[in-house]
C-alpha cells in the first residue's frame, strides 16, 4: 500500500476516533440537552450517529490537513532574500484642465 493511502487512512481513522470522543463529552456533560434528547426520542440513535460521523469527517479532514503541512522539508533558509524595497521616485504628471462634462455631454447634447 502506498504511503500516502496509509498515512491518509491513520488519520481518518484518529480523526472518527476523536470525534467519537467528542461525541462522547457531548452526551457526558449534557451540552444542550442532548442526552436528554437522544436517550427520548425514538430517531435518537440516528442522530447521535450523524453527529458522529459529521464530526468524524471534519476531525479527519483536519487531521489530514494537519499531517500534510508538517511534511514539509526544511530548506535551511530564512523564508525570504532580506532584501529591501526599491523606492520608486514619485513623478507629476502635467494635465490640463478642461470643462467638466455635464450629465447629458455623454449623449451628445449640451
Amino acid at each position: 500500500m502506498p504511503k500516502l493511502i496509509r498515512l491518509y487512512i491513520l488519520q481518518v481513522a484518529t480523526g472518527f476516533g476523536l470525534s467519537a470522543v467528542f461525541v462522547g463529552a457531548l452526551m457526558w456533560f449534557n451540552v444542550a440537552n442532548l442526552w436528554h434528547l437522544v436517550s427520548g426520542s425514538e430517531a435518537g440513535l440516528i442522530a447521535l450517529l450523524m453527529l458522529w460521523i459529521f464530526n468524524g469527517i471534519v476531525f479527519a479532514g483536519v487531521q489530514f490537513g494537519i499531517s500534510i503541512m508538517r511534511m514539509g522539508a526544511d530548506e535551511g533558509g530564512d523564508g525570504g532574500t532580506r532584501q529591501p524595497e526599491p523606492v520608486r521616485a514619485e513623478a507629476t504628471i502635467p494635465v490640463e484642465a478642461t470643462e467638466r462634462p455635464g450629465p447629458l455631454r455623454f449623449l451628445g447634447r449640451r
